[in-house]
């Protein structure tokens, strides 16, 4: 890494803890210095010292049609000439509301808040308040945000540092989580056999992206849903992720699933912070000023944000959109997984939509157990390899990665083609 960007590294590190903002970003899981980004257009970005890289962050997802997108970014622009922020209802959160309930069929009442972390601690609220009950259920290696019921066996950076809880959250709150096996339809029936009539909710990310990517057994989503319904809990989708990322419909769509809540976020703000939480009429009815479960935002429906994301949400409905963007992840996977097989490396990738796994084992994992089985020495070494090489994928090993509509054949080739001279050094 270059000195620019360790001088940057160096200062951040005298008032910042950890010399960031987000965990994550502070490299602690690979070692090194990152790279301080300058700017980024279409599926590349480029650090302080100049650097260019092909780019499967994303931003850790929002940027589904690429850095600075013309329309995006004149969205922004033009939103911005009329003020930066009012407190007050606009029209654009109008619009927000009435796309996001036309896309996701699920969504009869939509609140926009600022973070995911936002919507998924409001919806849990949300959930308990209509429920009069309790209880949350959860899954080992899932990250819902970092709100203190959450923070129990949660996955993401504190997986990443190995850390499956959080000091500082009251064992009182911790109590009413239970942490369940993803994945595992059989230990869901039992937890609802024992504590059905206090479960408030069930909380699931449809598809994983907190403990690398794992896709869901399409049984055990209907599972969730089939026992929310039997014992009145509320079941919620954090498709804070995979919204807009993994369908148009979102994973409730390509799963056929409708859930009572879901969360949302990344996609829907194009790269500016955004997210929502929304439902069924009868449960958001419960949120101030209708009903007595409080939630408030001073910058919720910000109206600059609202334009990026109202832009995004506009190119994202172009015919053929996700085809490419799905067609786009899978050449990747199949690269790279071609690449090690042919260098003797014990490696898999996978996908769902625009998001991406890779694992150093054999076989894509389907439980948090197996992601633990991966080789982290081994992706740490991969990904110093192809950072150097300007390849950036997400600096830790239970991260996944994302695909943007500006990643083309050719960029994505040309990674191939590193990580194959990366595979064959060994």
């Amino acid at each position: 890494m270059t000195d620019r960007n360790r001088e940057l590294f160096d200062r951040a590190l005298r008032h910042m803890p950890g010399g960031v903002n987000s965990p994550v970003r502070a490299f602690r899981s690979v070692g090194g210095v990152p790279p301080f980004i300058a700017r980024g257009t279409g599926c590349r970005i480029e650090d302080v010292a100049g650097k260019s890289y092909v780019d499967y962050v994303g931003s850790w997802g929002p940027l589904i049609v690429g850095h600075a997108h013309p329309e995006v970014v004149a969205a922004v622009r033009e939103a911005a000439e009329d003020g930066l922020s009012f407190g007050a209802p606009t029209e654009l959160e109008v619009e927000m509301a009435d796309t996001l309930c036309r896309l996701l069929p699920s969504l009869e009442l939509v609140r926009v808040v600022s973070s995911g972390t936002e919507a998924t601690m409001s919806a849990i609220r949300l959930a308990r308040g209509y429920t009069g009950r309790d209880v949350l259920i959860k899954f080992e290696g899932c990250y819902h945000g970092h709100s203190d019921s959450l923070l129990v066996k949660a996955g993401s950076g504190l997986l990443t540092f190995g850390n499956p809880s959080s000091s500082g959250v009251p064992d009182d709150l911790a109590k009413h989580t239970l942490v369940l096996d993803y994945n595992d339809t059989t230990q869901l029936g039992e937890a609802f056999a024992e504590h059905g009539r206090h479960i408030a909710a069930v909380i699931v990310e449809p598809v994983a992206g907190n403990m690398n990517l794992v896709a869901p057994d399409e049984s055990f989503l209907h599972a969730c849903r089939e026992l929310c319904s039997a014992h009145g809990s509320v079941l919620i989708f954090d498709e804070v992720m995979t919204g807009f990322r993994v369908a148009l419909g979102c994973a409730q769509g390509r799963y056929g699933i409708t859930p009572d809540l879901t969360t949302l976020g990344k996609v829907i703000g194009g790269g500016m912070p955004v997210a929502a939480f929304g439902g069924r009429a009868d449960i958001m009815q419960k949120i101030a000023p209708l009903g007595p479960v409080y939630q408030a935002g001073t910058l919720s429906g910000n109206p600059v944000a609202m334009a990026a994301g109202l832009a995004t949400l506009k190119l994202i409905q172009a015919p053929g959109f996700y085809d490419r963007l799905s067609a786009s992840a899978a050449r990747l996977c199949k690269g790279l997984t071609r690449a090690a097989e042919a260098n003797g490396v014990a490696f898999s990738a996978q996908s769902v939509g625009g998001m991406f796994g890779l694992y150093f084992r054999p076989s894509p994992p389907s439980s948090f157990a197996e992601v633990m089985e991966c080789d982290v020495p081994a992706f740490n070494r991969f990904f110093h390899a192809m950072l150097e090489a300007g390849h950036y994928f997400a600096p830790s090993a239970f991260e996944a990665g994302f695909i943007s509509a500006a990643h083309s054949e050719a960029d994505i080739d040309s990674t191939i083609a590193a990580a194959e001279a990366v595979f064959a050094r060994g």
